[in-house]
C-alpha cells in the first residue's frame, strides 16, 4: 500500500470522527437530547420532502421496525407530522412540521457559520480544489 494511501486511510479516521461529534451538536442544536440518527432523519425530510416510513428506513438501510421508533420520537417532540399518502389511503407519509423545518435549518445554518469560519482563512483556489477532490473521492463511493 502507498504511503498516501496510508495518509489518507489516518486522516479519514479523523474526519470521521470529527463528523460523529459534529453530529451529535447538530442533534442537540435541534433539541437537546436528540440522538444523531434523528437528526438524519430530520435532515433527509427536509432534502426530500414528504416520505413513506419504509422509503426512510430503505435510505438509511435500516429496519422498518427501528425507523418508527426514531420517527415516533421526533413525532412526540412535535418536529415530524404524519398525513395520509394521496397515493395509497393505507400508507401514511411523515413530514417536517414548521417547529421540525425551523429546527434543522438553524442547525444546518449554525453548522455552514462554523465551517465558514474555520476555512475563512484559506485561499479561494484552495477551496475549490478541495470541493473538487471530495467531489470526486464521494464519486467512487457512490
Amino acid at each position: 500500500m502507498s504511503k498516501a494511501i496510508e495518509e489518507i486511510e489516518q486522516e479519514l479516521g479523523v474526519l470521521f470522527r470529527r463528523g460523529r461529534a459534529l453530529s451529535h451538536e447538530l442533534a442537540e442544536a435541534v433539541h437537546p437530547g436528540l440522538e444523531p440518527g434523528h437528526y438524519a432523519f430530520l435532515a433527509r425530510l427536509e432534502e426530500t420532502g414528504p416520505s413513506r416510513p419504509s422509503e426512510l428506513a430503505a435510505y438509511f438501510h435500516i429496519g422498518k421496525a427501528t425507523a418508527g421508533r426514531q420517527l415516533t420520537c421526533l413525532e412526540s417532540l412535535g418536529l415530524v407530522a404524519r398525513r395520509p399518502d394521496p397515493e395509497d389511503g393505507r400508507a401514511h407519509l411523515l413530514e417536517l412540521t414548521p417547529e421540525g423545518l425551523t429546527r434543522v435549518l438553524a442547525a444546518r445554518t449554525q453548522r455552514r457559520d462554523t465551517l465558514h469560519g474555520r476555512l475563512s482563512t484559506w485561499e479561494e483556489q484552495d477551496l475549490a480544489t478541495l470541493a473538487r477532490l471530495l467531489a470526486r473521492f464521494n464519486a467512487e463511493f457512490s
